[in-house]
């Protein structure tokens, strides 16, 4: 699916709904409010919008909120991320009901590896393990041995046999970079995210010469020619960590989504942030456009529905919930310092 049509789902989704909205509502007051009433917990994603990272109760990378997920004692969970994140809240917390801001919040990763193909995937080749990175559906986490994500998927590889070979699906950068990283066998999944494909590597050149200071940092999902631009590789949390101990600069270019800069900000408020354009002109092509589809107004109606509702078959559930407990006792330590 193209960006464009995805970010049209925004003024398809309760459009009537939205349009209704007083526009005199003080929506973050209404959203804090009911929260408390329907004692609710937000866990909100880094790439999410800047106003509702500051409304949640935590906001963290996709290993911290699946921490978060599963310890959260609520009656709701509302998730201001995307689906497949919305989907480990329930299966790591079946007993609360998880609530999505914007059910058409999916994934191009998710939507690069469907359940029947991978199927087809692991049964060519029997005698590899599935690690498969937490972007996919519930019914692709069934099919796997270990979930990873970037945080943890290189401390996970390290803890399996050396001469164990690996299915690494979907992101084939994510899993090029991990190959390279630990050594491993690794049969990679032709999968890429589509906003890290996207970046304009002539604007990043053109942001290095003129700001020769800044130290460029990426997220592995990046494809290999342009992390060969950065001097420093990590997940989101790592990233922030990085910016936020202020080594070894205090300018920034961030080859990632740019939501994230708003953590960075916050956290180092005296540092300079730039973000790298997308490969088309007047075109928001560096935002994952699917993360923006959740926006204040439907976080308030969310809250006020209590829905859409993530909702699961029980029988689906639990053998996605192995995959994912896995990743989370093999992920003890990491990130716990960020």
């Amino acid at each position: 699916m193209a960006i464009a049509d995805i970010l049209n789902f925004k003024t398809d989704f309760r459009l009537d709904e939205v349009n209704k909205i007083d526009p005199t509502l003080d929506l973050e007051a209404e959203i804090l409010k009911l929260k408390k009433e329907k004692n609710a917990v937000i866990l909100a994603h880094y790439y999410q919008e800047g106003e509702l990272q500051d409304l949640a109760d935590f906001v963290g990378d996709s290993l911290d909120l699946s921490r978060k997920a599963k310890e959260a004692y609520a009656d709701i969970i509302v998730f201001c991320g995307v689906k497949f994140m919305a989907e480990v809240a329930k299966i790591v917390n079946p007993n609360t009901k998880v609530i999505l801001p914007d059910m058409n919040a999916g994934c191009s990763l998710e939507n690069s590896c469907q359940a029947d193909d991978f199927e087809r995937f692991r049964k060519k080749h029997p005698d590899y393990m599935a690690l498969t990175y937490i972007n996919c559906s519930a019914k692709v986490k069934a099919l796997s041995d270990i979930i990873v994500t970037s945080s943890n998927a290189e401390a996970i590889v390290n803890q399996l046999p050396k001469d164990q070979k690996i299915l690494f699906s979907p992101d084939k950068h994510l899993g090029g970079y991990i190959a390279k990283k630990t050594g491993c066998d690794m049969l990679l999944w032709d999968g890429s995210c589509i906003v890290h494909e996207q970046f304009n590597e002539k604007e990043l050149v053109k942001l290095q010469t003129r700001y020769p200071a800044a130290k460029i940092i990426a997220h592995p999902e990046c494809p290999q020619h342009l992390l060969e631009y950065a001097e420093y590789i990590g997940s989101t949390s790592k990233l922030i960590k990085y910016t936020a101990d202020g080594a070894p600069s205090t300018e920034y270019i961030v080859l990632t989504e740019p939501g994230i800069i708003h953590e960075m900000r916050r956290l180092s408020p005296d540092s300079q942030f730039y973000e790298v354009p997308g490969i088309e002109e007047n075109c928001a092509c560096n935002n994952c456009p699917y993360m923006k589809l959740n926006t204040l107004e439907k976080l308030y109606l969310c809250l006020k529905h209590e829905g859409p509702e993530i909702t699961m078959d029980e029988q689906l559930r639990v053998k996605a919930e192995k995959p994912l407990l896995k990743m989370l006792e093999m992920s003890k330590g990491v990130n716990k310092s960020s």
